[in-house]
């Protein structure tokens, strides 16, 4: 059969570097092990199930079985400016304002098709999730990396960027609460961003999946609620993580209007918009009882405590996150983050992601990802105590 060659865009592309570790894990599962995976950002638990029933009323509605409209159904915007206000108190245009997404990823891979050049300049934080990398890729423009450091808490320092860098750059990506190092924002580290997205004439892209788990009772903020946010950018929210929905595909991005128009201009040209019971689910989520979203954060701040509680028992001088379903723990003295990795799938059947896969930053660090119960946590870090990596017990504050 004659072989057609891939085109030059999807030969640049970034490689899928978690697709080797998902190949050893799949190996040890099917040859009989008892893996516990802690390396995943899957969502363990099920979908409430009122949004459930929502879905199974809008199915058997003839409606629903037609083509929905391009740009998403009218109720839907409508529910993510209801739910912008409540939460955030922020003013939100259904009209010009909202974006409906297949999930937050395909905004957050589309946002550079629709603003940046061949050639542009995207800053993106290291480390960071690697789909930016992928709509940065697929723009055919470059990356400047913005270096996430733990003596920073975590957030981009504005001033290390060379100025000739961001007279050239499109777009920025910044994420909180994080992927991978669960840091979190505060309204100065905000503040500051919309000061440099000004001067600098920048599209600030705050990937926001993570905008419900704020831990020691801190609720997250949102980039919306600072002062000139909708001026220079937008943010991307999915129900995949706040509502357990992540196999349903369905986010939405909030903000400048010039560029949600761009992105339902790309989204015309690729898809017919989303099941429209789907959307009624989503309705049904954004204008209901925040209530199961508290009790699911709530529920990884218990698997939190217990993991940092755990391993600092068994010697491995852990930090607490403040914020997301991730932990972001520094490797032992001896091992880079691949190795690490690789030694507790081998030795203890136990899945942690390594850190050099989220950029150049993350090496010396694996995440943890809090998506299984506290038995199985408690078990995965038994396991890691017999290997006899650590020896000095640690008695930092849960809590920082």
């Amino acid at each position: 059969m004659k072989k057609f060659q891939k085109s030059d865009r999807l030969n640049d592309l970034p490689d899928q570097f978690f697709a080797s570790l998902a190949k050893k894990v799949t190996e040890r599962v099917n040859a009989g092990h008892d893996v516990i995976n802690l390396g995943q950002g899957n969502p363990d638990l099920p979908t409430p199930q009122h949004i459930v029933e929502r879905l199974k009323q809008a199915a058997e509605n003839p409606v629903n079985h037609k083509y929905s409209p391009f740009r998403g159904m009218d109720y839907l915007k409508k529910a993510v400016a209801t739910f912008y206000k409540r939460e955030y108190d922020v003013e939100i245009d259904p009209v010009t304002e909202v974006a409906v997404l297949f999930g937050g990823k395909a905004g957050l891979v589309e946002i550079p098709q629709c603003l940046a050049n061949p050639g542009d300049t995207v800053l993106v934080p290291d480390p960071g999730y690697p789909d930016y990398w992928s709509g940065v890729s697929l723009a055919e423009a470059k990356m400047h990396m913005m270096p996430l450091l733990e003596e920073n808490g975590f957030l981009p320092d504005y001033s290390l960027i060379p100025q000739e860098v961001a007279d050239l750059s499109k777009l920025m990506f910044i994420n909180y609460p994080n992927n991978p190092t669960g840091g979190v924002a505060d309204q100065t580290f905000f503040d500051q961003t919309v000061e440099f997205a000004t001067t600098n004439d920048i599209c600030v892209v705050h990937d926001f999946a993570y905008g419900s788990i704020g831990f020691d009772g801190k609720k997250p903020i949102s980039f919306l609620q600072t002062k000139g946010a909708k001026e220079v950018g937008l943010e991307i929210y999915t129900l995949s993580k706040t509502f357990n929905m992540a196999g349903w595909r369905i986010g939405f991005a909030i903000g400048n209007a010039s560029v949600i128009e761009s992105v339902n201009l790309l989204q015309d040209h690729l898809h017919v918009s989303i099941f429209g019971g789907i959307q009624e689910a989503a309705e049904e989520a954004l204008t209901t009882s925040y209530e199961a979203a508290t009790e699911l954060k709530d529920t990884y701040e218990r698997r939190r405590n217990v993991l940092v509680k755990e391993l600092q028992a068994i010697g491995w001088d852990v930090t607490a996150p403040k914020g997301s379903f991730f932990a972001w723990f520094k490797v032992p003295e001896g091992f880079t983050s691949t190795s690490f990795s690789d030694y507790l799938v081998e030795h203890a059947n136990v899945v942690m992601a390594p850190g050099i896969g989220f950029g150049k930053h993350g090496e010396g660090y694996v995440r943890v990802g809090m998506l299984t119960s506290e038995d199985r946590i408690r078990e995965a870090v038994q396991r890691i105590k017999k290997l006899n990596i650590f020896k000095i017990k640690m008695k930092n504050s849960i809590s920082n």
